[in-house]
């Protein structure tokens, strides 16, 4: 009998063990995340599944969005997660467009980072033709605040950011879209093997 209680508290411990692990990781150093929209086409598709690097951007105090020990800042062209502004609870994803003190604007769909014309390979746009009644083809020009960021959607005809709902600040950026690990189109034709994306797992996220 001694044995098996041995047996025991050892499964006990080590069950308490990887679930105490599983929540450091979930907590400081990767996320795992859902893609349900087609904000960020082409780089993100409906059904794919990312891991976010947490530890990237800092470590946080657990379960708020204060910065213990800073790591590094996001850079510009960052794909990365962060709180959406109008609503804290939700977790939105974007590319960083605009670092503090810059100057951003849109015109005739080309984006202008401080002046200068950048050049965006990873763009994708449902209407092509410029239309200066939408907010989408000409904005700004705005500069970014001090400990904030200006972020679009990849897909820059299809996609709420900043240019609708503002600024997001530097707390409630979580982390940077690392790698795609499973990637499913639910809406695909044919059966279970049809829907898995193959291509796709693996991918880093740029």
């Amino acid at each position: 009998m001694r044995l098996q209680k041995n047996i025991v508290l050892e499964y006990i411990e080590a069950f308490v063990i990887a679930v105490a692990l599983a929540m450091v990781i979930r907590l400081f150093i990767v996320q795992a995340y859902r893609i349900p929209s087609a904000s960020m086409l082409q780089t993100l598709q409906i059904g794919d599944h990312i891991l976010v690097n947490k530890f990237l951007y800092g470590i946080r105090v657990p379960f708020t969005d204060s910065i213990l020990i800073p790591i590094s800042d996001p850079q510009f062209g960052d794909v990365a997660v962060f709180r959406y502004p109008e609503d804290p609870s939700k977790d939105y994803i974007k590319r960083i467009i605009g670092l503090p003190g810059d100057t951003i604007e849109l015109k005739n769909k080309v984006l202008y980072r401080n002046g200068e014309p950048v050049e965006e390979s990873y763009v994708h746009y449902e209407n092509p033709e410029y239309d200066n009644r939408y907010i989408a083809d000409t904005f700004g020009p705005i500069v970014v605040p001090q400990d904030s960021y200006f972020v679009l959607g990849d897909n820059r005809d299809n996609s709420e950011d900043s240019r609708y709902w503002g600024f997001v600040k530097r707390e409630a950026i979580v982390g940077k879209a690392w790698r795609i690990y499973w990637s499913w189109a639910s809406g695909a034709e044919g059966g279970f093997w049809n829907k898995i994306r193959f291509n796709r797992i693996g991918s880093k996220i740029e």
